[in-house]
């Protein structure tokens, strides 16, 4: 199981074209990680889910290295816009070839748009986890649980921090 994880995460570190296209997110820089990608200017859950706060509204996704331990991104499962969301629970799941997850809302309030393109197209978390596929978006009813999610460095820490134990 070690080397079929450590061979998985090799593979992943090894491909030419890694880069995410950042047209419709414009952070200040990234911290590339030696397996996954961390954006400037997100929130991050310890759940491994980003924020992208905009105005009145927030977009939500998963996190590059999320989606790098999921695998292959088969299946998304996403409530329908007019649905409420908690801090801390489950709004949806994401299926892989390695396993199902459930997807946490880092934040509270109603969702006003859903990302129908993963419906047909679910390999669009794992090729643009920041950008075509995202997930959510939510008009948040408690804009200070933003201040409780991590910056890039700290979420990065994190994921150091998982990959030694």
């Amino acid at each position: 199981m070690a080397l079929r994880m450590w061979a998985s995460s090799t593979a992943n570190a090894l491909k030419v074209s890694s880069t995410v296209s950042r047209t419709n997110f414009s952070p200040a820089f990234s911290i590339s990680r030696c397996f996954s990608t961390v954006l400037e200017g997100l929130k991050y859950a310890s759940s491994h889910e980003w924020v992208k706060p905009e105005g009145s509204m927030a977009t939500v996704g998963i996190t590059d290295h999320a989606q790098d331990h999921l695998g292959e991104v088969v299946f998304v499962d996403l409530p329908e816009a007019g649905t409420s969301v908690s801090h801390g629970s489950s709004f949806g799941a994401v299926e892989s070839v390695k396993a199902t997850s459930d997807i946490n809302s880092p934040i509270s309030g109603e969702i006003v748009e859903v990302n129908t393109k993963l419906t047909e197209t679910p390999g669009l978390v794992n090729s643009s986890p920041y950008e075509d596929g995202w997930m959510i978006k939510v008009k948040p009813s408690n804009p200070s649980e933003l201040e409780s999610l991590m910056g890039a460095k700290e979420y990065t820490k994190l994921c150091d921090e998982e990959e030694v134990h």
